[in-house]
C-alpha cells in the first residue's frame, strides 16, 4: 500500500508482518513489538543483515529482522506468546483459517447466544451477528482482523459478556457510544489493543463488574470510571471484580476510583506512577488485592499513605484464608504488592 512499509520479524518460534508508515524508524517498530510481543523496548535487541539497529535508524520495506528479547524486560509476569495481533503468521500452520460460519452455524448461535469468532480472518463483524440481536449475550471477537466496531453494536442490548482482545484497535477504531450503551454488559476485555484513552461515556456501563484493559497506551483514565458502581475489579497493568490497566503509560490514577465500593481487585503492574491517591484505599472498602510493582512508587511511599494500614489488614486475611484452604498451590509468600527500589522502564 502506498505509504507504507512492511517488515518481516523473527521473535522466538513466530513470525510477525509489521505494516508502518514509510517514514517510521526503529523506535517506531520497536513500539509496535511491545504491543505484540509484551516485550519492553530496552529489552528488544533487533538485528538486520548482522547488524544490530538502533531507534534512530530509518527502516527499509521488505526487511527481514530477528528480534531477540532480554530476560526480566517483559510487561507483566510473562509474555504472552499466543497470537496476538491480526498480522500474527504462526509457523508452521496447523491448519487454515476459520471460515465464516454456514447458516447452520447461526442457528447454533442463536440457540446459545454465544458468538465466537475467535483466531479468524474476519475483517469486519458479519450482518448475521446484528441480525441475532437481542438473542446475544456473549461475543468473542478475540483475534481477529477486525479493523473497527461500529454502530450496529447497540442492536445487542442484552450483550453481557464482549471480548475485543488482541485486534491492534486504536481509539477511533471503536464506537464508544454504541459500546458504552450496553446496559447489562457485565465483562468487557480489551487487552493488547493501541487504545491510549477511555472515553468519558464508559459511566454508563452500569452493569460492568470487570474491566481488563492491559497492555495498551493509556496514558490517562477518564475521571467518571468512579461512577461504575458495580465494578469489582480494574485490571490496568503492563500500560471481572477487577480492572487490569497493567503494563500501559499511565502516570496518574484517578481519585475517583475511591467511588467504586465493590472493587477488590486493582492491578496496575508496569506503568509509570510515582504516587497513589489516599482516596482509593479509603473509599474502597473491599479492596484486598493491590498490584503496582514495576512503578516508580515503592512499598516504603505505600505504607505513608492514608488507609494502608486497613487495606493492608484486608489483604493479610485474604492471604491468610487462601493458605487455611490451600487454594494459592506453590507460593513464593506473601506479595507486598510494590517493589522495594523505584523502577524505570528506560
Amino acid at each position: 500500500m502506498e505509504g507504507e512499509l512492511r517488515v518481516s520479524v523473527r521473535h522466538g518460534q513466530q513470525t510477525l508482518d509489521i505494516s508502518l508508515p514509510s517514514s517510521a524508524r526503529v523506535s517506531d517498530l520497536m513500539e509496535r513489538l511491545q504491543a505484540l510481543t509484551n516485550v519492553l523496548p530496552r529489552g528488544q535487541k533487533l538485528i538486520h543483515k548482522g547488524k544490530i539497529l538502533t531507534p534512530d535508524m530509518t527502516l527499509a520495506s521488505g526487511s527481514k529482522i530477528m528480534m531477540m528479547a532480554t530476560q526480566g524486560t517483559h510487561q507483566g509476569s510473562a509474555p504472552e506468546m499466543k497470537k496476538p495481533s491480526v498480522l500474527l503468521k504462526s509457523k508452521p500452520a496447523e491448519k487454515p483459517a476459520t471460515k465464516i460460519k454456514p447458516p447452520e452455524r447461526v442457528e447454533v448461535w442463536k440457540s446459545t447466544g454465544y458468538v465466537s469468532l475467535r483466531d479468524t480472518e474476519v475483517l469486519e463483524i458479519p450482518a448475521t451477528v446484528w441480525a441475532l440481536g437481542q438473542s446475544i449475550i456473549i461475543l468473542d471477537l478475540t483475534s481477529t482482523m477486525l479493523r473497527k466496531v461500529p454502530a450496529e453494536l447497540s442492536c445487542l442490548s442484552k450483550l453481557k459478556r464482549l471480548s475485543l482482545s488482541g485486534n491492534s484497535l486504536d481509539d477511533t477504531s471503536i464506537h464508544w457510544k454504541s459500546l458504552c450503551s450496553l446496559q447489562s454488559l457485565e465483562l468487557l476485555e480489551l487487552t493488547a489493543n493501541c487504545l491510549t484513552s477511555l472515553p468519558c461515556e464508559i459511566q454508563g456501563l452500569s452493569s460492568l463488574r470487570l474491566l481488563n484493559v492491559s497492555r495498551n497506551k493509556l496514558t490517562t483514565l477518564p475521571d467518571d470510571i468512579g461512577m461504575l458502581s458495580r465494578l469489582e475489579r480494574l485490571n490496568l497493568s503492563n500500560n471481572r471484580k477487577q480492572i487490569n490497566l497493567s503494563s500501559n503509560f499511565l502516570t496518574l490514577v484517578p481519585p475517583s476510583i475511591g467511588e467504586l465500593r465493590k472493587l477488590k481487585s486493582l492491578l496496575l503492574a508496569n506503568n509509570a506512577l510515582k504516587e497513589f491517591p489516599a482516596s482509593i484505599l479509603k473509599g474502597c472498602g473491599e479492596l484486598n488485592s493491590l498490584d503496582l510493582h514495576g512503578n516508580p512508587i515503592t512499598i516504603e511511599a505505600l505504607r505513608e499513605i492514608d488507609g494502608w494500614e486497613e487495606f493492608d489488614a484486608r489483604r493479610k486475611a485474604k492471604y491468610d484464608k487462601q493458605m487455611v484452604f490451600q487454594v494459592m498451590g506453590p507460593s513464593d509468600g506473601f506479595d507486598e504488592g510494590a517493589d522495594t527500589q523505584e523502577t524505570r522502564h528506560w
